[in-house]
């Protein structure tokens, strides 16, 4: 499919509305699911070394 100019490219036909707006929707949900991914792998390892720093002191106070 050819345009004969920018504008007609982002018109899409007159479609450029939810042509654009499924884009743009796509993009936010990508970014968010990297944030969200980003956020929950760091606590999931300041979980593990609070948990690996608490064993370490068990085993220091027992022996």
């Amino acid at each position: 499919m050819q345009f004969e100019n920018w504008q007609a490219f982002f018109a899409m036909g007159g479609y450029g509305l939810f042509v654009w707006l499924s884009f743009g929707a796509f993009a936010a949900l990508m970014l968010g699911s990297y944030v969200v991914l980003k956020v929950q792998r760091r606590n999931l390892l300041s979980a593990i070394r609070a948990e690996q720093a608490r064993r370490k002191r068990i085993e220091a106070s027992k022996g």
